[in-house]
């Protein structure tokens, strides 16, 4: 990979630091009774696609320190990220649509225990767990400096306080969390690119 290329690369890995938060957080601000609803849960799903970069730039940086762990909690984290993130937003999506409520969409996946599991209740709380973990192994190897770790692990320990009992103020104060250092990596990577990310 020429400079130019990786220059690129590195820009665009950036732009979806940005991305990604700003959507994600964006979408709590549609909620509708604690359900995402259309706009909310379109949101939601749109930016997962950047937290699949988001989570690939970050484990990066654990790829030399950390081989084993790379490439596992890296396939984790997309899972949590495309399978729960994404099926949380289009439930949101499709009962606002459908006008199913949250009691009767809850009575029917509790019909398909192995399949509402696999794709919404185990994937699901792999997305911030991901992320605690993530944020501990970065600081703990040092490949990044100690705020952004913090927050970034704070944010991931309020994303299912919030969500669980779908207080709103408390899941942008997660998403602010989580936010913060996010844009910080997009940031640099955007124009310090040829720098590392932790510097």
């Amino acid at each position: 990979m020429n400079a130019r290329t990786d220059a690129l690369h590195q820009k665009f890995l950036g732009a979806s630091f940005v991305i990604a938060p700003l959507l994600f957080g964006a979408s709590t601000f549609f909620w509708q009774n604690g359900e995402y609803g259309v706009t909310g849960g379109t949101l939601l799903t749109l930016s997962m696609i950047f937290w699949i970069p988001v989570f690939y730039g970050l484990f990066s940086l654990l790829r030399e320190k950390m081989p084993y762990y790379y490439p596992i909690g890296l396939l984790l984290a997309i899972y949590g990220c495309c399978v729960g993130g994404v099926s949380f937003g289009f439930l949101g999506f499709f009962s606002s649509i459908f006008h199913i409520s949250h009691q009767t969409y809850i009575n029917t996946l509790a019909q398909y225990p192995l399949s509402a599991n696999l794709l919404l209740f185990w994937s699901g709380p792999l997305f911030p767990l991901s992320l605690l973990i993530l944020s501990i192994n970065l600081i703990r190897k040092k490949v990044i400096v100690l705020w952004p770790g913090i927050l970034l692990g704070l944010g991931a320990i309020a994303f299912p306080l919030s969500r669980i009992p779908r207080i709103e103020i408390f899941a942008h104060l997660a998403d602010l969390l989580l936010a913060i250092p996010i844009l910080r990596f997009g940031f640099e990577f955007i124009f310090k690119s040829n720098d590392k990310v932790a510097t």
